[in-house]
C-alpha cells in the first residue's frame, strides 16, 4: 500500500476517533459553558488535519502534476478557510 495513502487514512481516523471521543465528552459533562469549549478545540483539530492529508497527498502527486496546480490547490484552501473563519 502506499504510504501516502495510509497516512492520509490513518490521520482521518484520528480525526474522527477525536471527533467522536469529543461527542461522547459533551454528552457526559452536560455543561454548556464546557461543550463550547471543546467544540471550539475541535476547531483546531479540524483544520490542522485538513492542511496535514492535503500536503501528504501534494507530496505524493508533486512529481506527476505542474506547480500551477499546487498553487491553485492551497488557493482553494484558502478560500475554504477564508470562508469558514467570516
Amino acid at each position: 500500500m502506499d504510504k501516502a495513502i495510509l497516512g492520509m487514512a490513518l490521520l482521518r481516523l484520528l480525526s474522527g476517533t477525536i471527533e467522536i471521543s469529543a461527542a461522547f465528552l459533551i454528552f457526559k459533562i452536560h455543561q454548556v459553558d464546557k461543550a463550547l469549549l471543546i467544540n471550539s478545540s475541535l476547531a483546531i483539530v479540524g483544520p490542522l488535519i485538513l492542511i496535514i492529508t492535503t500536503s501528504i497527498g501534494l507530496l505524493s502527486i508533486a512529481a506527476d502534476i505542474s506547480y500551477v496546480k499546487i498553487i491553485w490547490i492551497f488557493v482553494g484552501i484558502i478560500c475554504i478557510f477564508y470562508g469558514v473563519s467570516k
